[in-house]
C-alpha cells in the first residue's frame, strides 16, 4: 500500500505531469533539456526526476556523459490498471 501511495503521489503533481508530457513528446531528454524547457533550476528538475525514477515512471539510459530520461510505458500501464481496479 505504501508503494502505491508513493507512485500515485509521484504522478499527482502538475510539474511532474508536465515532465512526463515532455518526455512523451520528445521520447527522451536529459535533465538539462527538461530544466531549460520548463524554466526551472537544475536542482528542482533533478529532484522531480528522482521522484519519477523511484516510482518507476521514468527510466534512464546513459550515453557517454549524458543520462537520458524516458517514459516507462509499461509502468504507466500498470498504474492505470491499478487505479481502474481501485475505483471499480
Amino acid at each position: 500500500l505504501r508503494k502505491a501511495v508513493l507512485v500515485l503521489r509521484a504522478v499527482n503533481h502538475k510539474l511532474r505531469q508536465r515532465m512526463i508530457d515532455l518526455l512523451e513528446e520528445n521520447q527522451r531528454m536529459t535533465v538539462t533539456d527538461l530544466y531549460v524547457k520548463l524554466r526551472l533550476e537544475q536542482s528542482v528538475a533533478s529532484q522531480h526526476l528522482a521522484i519519477l525514477r523511484k516510482a518507476g515512471i521514468v527510466s534512464t539510459e546513459r550515453e557517454g556523459k549524458f543520462i537520458y530520461y524516458m517514459v516507462n510505458y509499461k509502468r504507466l500501464d500498470e498504474i492505470s490498471l491499478f487505479v481502474k481496479n481501485l475505483v471499480g
